[in-house]
C-alpha cells in the first residue's frame, strides 16, 4: 500500500473531490481525517471508509478553514487521534457564478478567505508536523481557471491563481526538508451542473440561474475540452495519490492539471 503508515489531513472531504481522494487514500493504507464544513458531510464519509472494521481508518472533524480557531482545533484533534500528519490535501473550497460588477465586497472576500487563508493557515498548522519527521506532502486545489481565467467567476479565477503563486513560494522554502508542495488544478469535472446550479455540496452560487442555463455552460466548455468529456472526481484522486506518494519525491512547487487537454 502507497501510503501505509501515513496520516492524510484532506479539507472538503464530505463530497465530492475531497471525498474521492479520502476515499482512495484510505484503499492505499492511510489513516485519514475528513475534514468538513459540515459535520453529517464528514461523518458520513468516515463512516462509508471504516466500514465494519474495528480499526478505524477515518475520523471526521468539523472546521471552517477560513478560521484559525477551527484550524487549530482540527489539526490538535487529527494529531490526539493519529498522531503527527503527514500528508495535507488543501481542497475546502466554493464556487460562485457572477457577472464581475455584481460581485460584492463581503462575496469577494469570502472567495479569498476559504481558498487562500485556508490554504495558508492548514498549511502553517502542519507544517511543524513534516518538518520534525523531515517528510511531508502540501498538495493544494487550485483550478483551469487560476492558470487562464474564466467569465463571470473573477474571484475564484484570483483565489486560485494566488494557490499558484502560494504552493511554488512554499515549495522553495522547504525544498530541503524532504517537503514536497505542489497544486492540483482541475479542469472541468462531472460534477459541474450541479455546482452551476448551486445544488453541489459546499457550493455557493448566484441564485437565479436555471437548469437551461446551466446546461448551456456545460457545453460550452464540453466543446472547448478536445477529449470531449468531462472528468471524474476519481482522476484528480489519482492526481492527489500520485503527488502524495514516495514516487513523487523530486516533484515540487509543480503545477498538475489533469483537464482534458483544455488548458495544453
Amino acid at each position: 500500500m502507497r501510503l501505509k503508515g501515513k496520516v492524510a489531513l484532506i479539507t472538503g472531504a464530505g463530497s465530492g473531490l475531497g471525498k474521492a481522494t479520502a476515499q482512495l487514500f484510505a484503499q492505499e493504507g492511510a489513516r485519514v481525517v475528513v475534514a468538513d464544513i459540515s459535520q453529517r458531510r464528514a461523518e458520513t464519509v468516515a463512516a462509508e471508509i471504516n466500514g465494519s472494521s474495528r480499526r478505524k481508518k477515518a475520523i471526521a472533524v468539523r472546521a471552517d478553514v477560513a478560521k484559525k480557531a477551527d484550524v487549530e482545533g482540527m489539526v490538535a484533534e487529527a494529531r490526539a487521534r493519529f498522531g503527527p500528519i503527514s500528508i495535507l490535501i488543501n481542497n475546502a473550497g466554493i464556487a460562485q457564478i457572477k457577472n464581475f460588477l455584481d460581485i460584492a465586497p463581503a462575496e469577494w472576500q469570502r472567495m479569498l478567505d476559504v481558498h487562500v487563508k485556508g490554504t495558508f493557515l492548514c498549511s502553517q498548522a502542519v507544517l511543524p508536523d513534516m518538518l520534525a519527521a523531515g517528510w511531508g506532502r502540501i498538495i493544494n486545489t487550485a483550478s483551469v481557471a487560476g492558470m487562464e481565467g474564466g467569465p463571470q467567476n473573477a474571484h475564484y479565477a484570483a483565489a486560485k491563481a494566488a494557490i499558484i503563486g502560494f504552493t511554488r513560494s512554499l515549495a522553495l522554502e522547504v525544498a530541503r526538508s524532504g517537503i514536497t508542495v505542489n497544486a492540483v488544478a482541475p479542469g472541468l469535472i462531472d460534477n459541474i451542473l450541479q455546482a452551476v446550479e448551486g445544488r453541489a455540496e459546499g457550493s455557493t452560487v448566484a441564485g437565479g440561474i436555471s437548469s437551461p442555463t446551466a446546461e448551456r455552460v456545460v457545453q460550452f466548455f464540453l466543446r472547448r475540452i478536445p477529449m470531449r468529456q468531462l472528468g471524474r472526481p476519481i482522476d484528480i484522486a489519482y492526481a492527489h495519490l500520485y503527488l502524495a506518494s514516495d514516487e513523487a519525491a523530486y516533484v515540487t512547487g509543480q503545477v498538475l492539471s489533469p483537464n482534458g487537454g483544455y488548458v495544453m
